[in-house]
């Protein structure tokens, strides 16, 4: 079973290795990361592999998350908006909007960002490590097509925080 705890140790470990696209006249080594997910007419993750990244680092913590949920999610957890999709899920409810004044993100909460690298919304995702009053310090996938460990503001950019519960197994328990 996973735990929030594990996930940040992982993801720290996993951003540090780096990974990294087919950049600084090195080869990709994101097949790792990417070979979760079945390729669609896309195929590539060309310079959009953030979601990925997270979604390999939660397998090695430990949490049974498939990689694609079914309906009403839209698409795999190679996506940023499938992770909004899934944890706003009733029986999950575990999306927090950083508009949230009650809301204190720990260490292991996802962060997902709008506008940071596209100029739309929740375009980018990654495993917060640590947190203050000024800024984040996060586990990411895709900075520049490079895994890194950035020091990020509180600002506009911060869309909201997914909070995987220690004890979260797939499938979910029914309530009956």
């Amino acid at each position: 079973m996973g735990s929030r705890k594990r996930l940040a140790e992982v993801a720290e470990r996993l951003a540090r290795t780096p990974f990294h696209g087919n950049t600084m006249g090195l080869r990709s080594n994101l097949s790792v990361l990417t070979d979760h997910f079945p390729r669609g007419p896309r195929g590539d993750f060309k310079r959009k592999w953030c979601a990925a990244f997270v979604y390999h680092c939660c397998i090695q913590a430990g949490f049974d998350i498939p990689a694609r949920h079914p309906e009403p999610v839209s698409c795999s957890f190679a996506g940023v908006l499938s992770w909004i999709q899934w944890a706003k899920l009733p029986q999950n409810r575990f999306y927090f909007s950083a508009r949230n004044l009650h809301f204190r993100p720990r260490r292991g909460d996802i962060v997902v960002y709008d506008r940071v690298f596209d100029p739309g919304p929740h375009d980018h995702i990654g495993v917060l490590l640590s947190s203050d009053k000024k800024g984040l310090v996060v586990a990411e996938g895709n900075v520049n097509d490079i895994s890194a460990v950035p020091r990020r503001e509180r600002n506009r950019h911060i869309r909201g925080y997914i909070r995987i519960p220690n004890t979260y197994e797939y499938p979910p328990a029914t309530q009956s």
